[in-house]
């Protein structure tokens, strides 16, 4: 049984940006989260194919050891595509064209072992189907993700949804426009009055943001000299965020927060190729080794002189 289940997308892109191009890129939400997650724990995936997804495909969630068995596959289908652009603005995707295919009909049925699964992520689907999930899984710790889309369109859903998870991973342009709320810390609050008892928000090249009803935490992101795609990005931060947390078995503050960077660590390796294939060449000791680097920056003593300070007033303490 899979420790952590992820439901979302396997999708093809075909993707340009200002340091390449990719006619025929593997993406989707579910692909490039469970390829993060599986570096930390078992990863079972539940998303929809068509007759296009080939054995080449699969060998990435094989090659990480992904649980496949609830990949459904449509034979006489095309799996969902989508074609993006960035400009040096690495922050925005310009959609160029979207087929939903077989996923236009995805309503995912989770066997015995997936429902048991003590880790769920709702990845970006039709709000709807992620409560319908949600109702089927077992899981003690449940996150999910959305978008503009749903929020415009099907805002109704997307609140009875946000009620029942336990976390809401999103970015903060959709945090402002979910809450409605031009300030984070304030759209945060609105958010967590609708039920979540986390806010995770991410903010691509500036790093993430967290939120609860009693603490803040926020880091910057990784530094990466070099991106090639940012496409799937944030589903690897998600994917390394859950997938730190089900190997820990333990969700609190503290575990909160070293999750948050484990999976900034996890997105900056996924912008630096396209589609997984910075993920598929990566090996643990790399990940240890920007942690600890992603430690050092980020550490500061705040009190640099209490040493001398504490022997001063020791030394006056004498006379």
């Amino acid at each position: 049984m899979s420790r952590l289940l992820a439901v979302g997308s396997v999708a093809i892109d075909s993707i340009k940006t200002p340091f390449g191009a990719r006619e025929r890129s593997l993406g989707g939400s579910a692909t490039h989260f469970s390829v993060a997650a599986s570096f930390f724990t078992e990863v079972g995936v539940v998303a929809i194919v068509g007759g296009d997804f080939t054995e080449q495909d699969e060998a990435v969630f094989h090659e990480r050891k992904v649980d496949t068995a609830g990949l459904e596959r449509v034979k006489d289908g095309k799996t969902f595509f989508w074609a993006g652009e960035y400009s040096f603005d690495l922050n925005t995707a310009h959609t160029l064209d979207t087929r939903l295919n077989v996923f236009g009909d995805f309503k995912p049925t989770l066997s015995p072992d997936a429902a048991n699964a003590p880790f769920l992520f709702l990845g970006n689907i039709q709000p709807t189907l992620q409560r319908d999930v949600r109702s089927q899984s077992k899981a003690k710790f449940v996150a999910m993700d959305t978008m503009n889309l749903w929020i415009d369109t099907a805002r109704e859903e997307l609140l009875k949804t946000i009620a029942v998870v336990d976390a809401l991973i999103i970015n903060d342009a959709e945090a402002r426009q979910l809450a409605q709320e031009s300030n984070i810390i304030k759209a945060a609050k609105v958010i967590l009055k609708m039920g979540p008892k986390f806010l995770l928000v991410k903010r691509g090249e500036y790093g993430a943001a967290f939120f609860s009803n009693d603490a803040y935490f926020a880091t910057p992101a990784f530094p990466v000299e070099d991106v090639a795609d940012p496409t799937g990005a944030g589903d690897s931060f998600a994917g390394g965020f859950m997938g730190y947390l089900a190997q820990q078995d333990h969700v609190d503050e503290e575990s909160i927060r070293r999750a948050i960077i484990y999976g900034s660590v996890m997105a900056s390796f996924n912008v630096e190729q396209f589609s997984c294939d910075r993920l598929r060449a990566l090996n643990p000791e790399e990940i240890q080794q920007r942690i600890n680097r992603f430690s050092e920056f980020t550490h500061f003593d705040l009190y640099p002189n209490m040493k001398s300070v504490n022997s001063a007033v020791k030394q006056l303490e004498r006379r």
